[in-house]
């Protein structure tokens, strides 16, 4: 059993292989966090420190016993209203206007399986692979009743959770903050890691210590955001790659989002993640409910190495779903830096030419084939196909792109409306405005309400009119602007929903059309959208210097399988920059491989470099997307970017470099390797020359002297014995 309850002191205690987690309801009936680290077999309530701090109050039903209060006990969903003061899980707006809620220990369920959430993604597992642990909580005023919801993966090191909110009493009552999470620690001297950024530079890492009073971050866009990603990892102070403790939250939603992080007066922590509480008021008649999106939990005692494997692990095999999250995917070639919106049908049949003679498998056409759309100010809305501008029907164009052995793939972007569209003609309600006043523009866009069921339905009758044209392999769907004008408290999470109910609708009527995210690249890289399209577009900036910072942060919690990375022309078109086809290549072999460029306009040699590019992709395709990834270097701290892929059986590797900086008389730069036997002798397939594992670990491999800036390396080694079978 991963799920133990102990009746006599009311502890619930949830194992998995490495970790536990435990909690206990007090004779109050208060459900008090106990423990989240290392497996351990024993009870912990004996941490719980009760004495009588100044200005820290008592719940009633304590009497006069001054050493209990809820302001300094550790809580596993602490509410707004009763005596504790640092940052809570969830407010209840009364009907009388108060905003208070008292939660106790009603009963609680255990049973084989993952739970479900309606509407949301969620991890998912079968009841061979896990428990779920229900508990609730009723105030008994109000009629409020809260399930908290756990499920353990136990073999995954993995525990989500999250939170059914229902209205049992007889009167109406509003959410105004609702959290999937806490996490309280008694102890502890802390860093928090976020991972922040912009457009174009998305997912930088950012370790700070953990200081008295609150740091929060989180995103009110309407989308996960570019700015902050909705993960975070709690450190202690001395954790490294390889060594010390880490706390890791994932939030599986697509939307506005919050984690607060705070250490109070008796230097306790308390970690939050969950649904901002701005833009937000989510009003529950009688008899309804309200469920908060997932938080995956996860503790490595080994450094954020093997907290990574484990969210990598948990995505590939418990989130991601489809026919493409274990098999190859196709390496494509995108129209966007190849030809914006200047094209016809021949251009993207050229590039399919292009395509078939280096062995790229597939073309894309991006923005600018539907309605009137030659630049980025009109026609969304409008999904119904512009022959004249083709010049051929689409069944047309698929049907001599796959003559040439080529497949084909598309370019949407459904959520969104051009007021210069003839679906805004007919529709301006449609889309999202505060009443009486004139809305927010972001790229000419404005943004169609997906909370509604009939724009969804309409909009999704489009777009399948198109898919069913041809033979469409591929879609990539876009979103290219914050959301604004909220003009409701439900609107951001009933809009994410609605979201999620089309891309549901979608997946089911296409199981066969891979699909990939991307929000102005990776402004909505989460988990909740890695439900539906198992790779996501990374960043819109594909310069490869920029990208191995990217790449980098994207590695904390999500797998390489999901993150879509892409050769592109030079000088790159958001930096200037100019790099090697080799630099390009090897960094964008940290993703889904793919180019953006057009190859017509290359020479014959980097034509063949390309062609290598493949056969090496190709080759090492499912080392790259499902061996266990590992960091060897900072990129925001070290002269080179450097990370490896190793084969489950630990046979094989392939390393990866990009030096970041050349200096005059530089040093000579070794680079340490992971995740290898130490015992076994590894073939360098470049080189010829055999080394052990534990000297590639602990001494590491040495690169050769830079000739030129921005070189990149890449080394593929075998277990010698596998090769030859005996010992030269």
């Amino acid at each position: 059993m991963a799920i133990i309850y102990n009746p006599n002191k009311k502890i619930f205690s949830l194992h998995t292989r490495n970790t536990t987690y435990q909690m206990m309801a007090d004779r109050y009936g208060y459900l008090l966090h106990l423990y989240y680290g290392s497996a351990n077999k024993g009870l912990m309530d004996y941490t719980l420190a009760y004495a009588d701090r100044g200005y820290s109050g008592q719940p009633y039903e304590a009497g006069n016993d001054r050493t209990y209060s809820l302001d300094t006990l550790p809580q596993e969903y602490p509410t707004l209203g009763t005596g504790d003061y640092r940052n809570y899980a969830l407010n209840i707006e009364n009907a009388d206007g108060s905003e208070c809620c008292s939660l106790k220990f009603s009963r609680y369920e255990i049973k084989k399986g993952k739970y479900r959430l309606k509407g949301l993604p969620a991890v998912w597992a079968d009841e061979k692979e896990a428990e779920t642990l229900e508990i609730v909580l009723k105030d008994s005023v109000s009629g409020i009743e809260v399930s908290l919801l756990y499920g353990v993966l136990a073999e995954e090191d993995i525990i989500t959770r999250s939170a059914v909110i229902r209205n049992t009493g007889e009167e109406r009552v509003t959410v105004r903050k609702a959290a999937a999470a806490c996490l309280d620690f008694v102890s502890g001297d802390f860093d928090v890691v976020k991972f922040y950024g912009k457009h174009a530079m998305e997912r930088n890492v950012e370790r700070t210590r953990v200081g008295h009073g609150t740091a929060s971050f989180g995103s009110r866009r309407g989308t996960s955001s570019h700015q902050y990603n909705p993960s975070v990892i709690l450190a202690g102070r001395d954790t490294t790659e390889d060594f010390g403790g880490c706390y890791g939250m994932l939030f599986v939603y697509s939307g506005n989002f919050l984690c607060e992080v705070e250490k109070d007066q008796i230097n306790q922590t308390r970690l939050l993640m969950g649904l901002s509480d701005e833009l937000f008021s989510y009003p529950l008649e009688a008899g309804e409910e309200f469920t908060v999106p997932e938080v995956i939990l996860s503790y490595s005692a080994n450094g954020f190495a093997e907290l990574s494997h484990r969210y990598h692990s948990c995505i590939r095999s418990h989130v991601c779903r489809g026919k493409y999250v274990n098999t190859e995917r196709p390496v494509l070639i995108n129209s966007w830096e190849a030809a914006y919106f200047d094209f016809n049908g021949a251009t993207i049949i050229s590039l399919a030419k292009e395509a078939a003679a280096l062995g790229i498998d597939m073309v894309v056409m991006d923005d600018g084939w539907f309605g009137r759309r030659n630049d980025d100010n009109s026609s969304l809305g409008d999904w119904y196909v512009n022959e004249e501008k083709l010049g051929c029907t689409l069944a047309e164009l698929i049907c001599s792109i796959n003559s040439l052995g080529v497949k084909f793939g598309i370019w949407i972007e459904p959520e969104m409306v051009n007021e210069d569209s003839d679906l805004y003609r007919q529709h301006p309600d449609w889309a999202i405005k505060t009443k009486n006043r004139a809305p927010v523009r972001s790229r000419n866009q404005l943004l169609l309400d997906f909370s509604r069921k009939e724009v969804r339905d309409y909009v999704f009758g489009q777009i399948c009119a198109v898919l069913d044209q041809g033979n469409i392999e591929y879609i990539k769907w876009d979103m290219n602007r914050s959301m604004s004008d909220v003009y409701a408290g439900n609107l951001t999470y009933d809009y994410v929903l609605g979201v999620y109910d089309f891309l549901e609708k979608l997946t089911s009527k296409y199981p066969d059309i891979l699909l990939e995210g991307c929000c102005g690249g990776g402004g909505r890289f989460d988990a909740g959208m890695m439900y539906y399209t198992p790779q996501i577009w990374c960043s819109d900036n594909t310069d490869a210097i920029n990208r191995t910072k990217i790449q980098y942060g994207s590695s904390f919690f999500y797998p390489v399988s999901a993150v879509g990375s892409h050769v592109s022309a030079v000088p790159n078109h958001q930096t200037g920059r100019n790099t090697s086809l080799n630099t390009r290549g090897i960094t964008a072999m940290a993703g889904t491989f793919g180019y953006e460029m057009n190859p017509a306009l290359l020479s014959e040699e980097d034509k063949s470099v390309i062609r290598e590019q493949m056969k090496r992709y190709k080759k090492y395709e499912t080392l790259i997307c499902q061996g266990d990834y590992y960091r060897l270097s900072n990129p925001f701290a070290d002269e080179y970017s450097s990370w490896m892929f190793v084969s489950e059986d630990k046979r094989q590797a392939l390393v990866n470099v990009v030096r970041l900086e050349v200096q005059g008389n530089m040093a000579a730069t070794y680079v340490k390797l992971k995740g290898l036997k130490k015992e076994a002798e590894y073939l360098d397939h470049s080189t010829g020359r055999l080394y052990t594992g534990v000297a590639l670990m602990e001494t590491g491999i040495l690169l050769p002297f830079p000739k030129k800036e921005y070189e990149a390396y890449q080394i593929e080694l075998t277990e010698f014995e596998k090769i030859s079978g005996i010992r030269q």
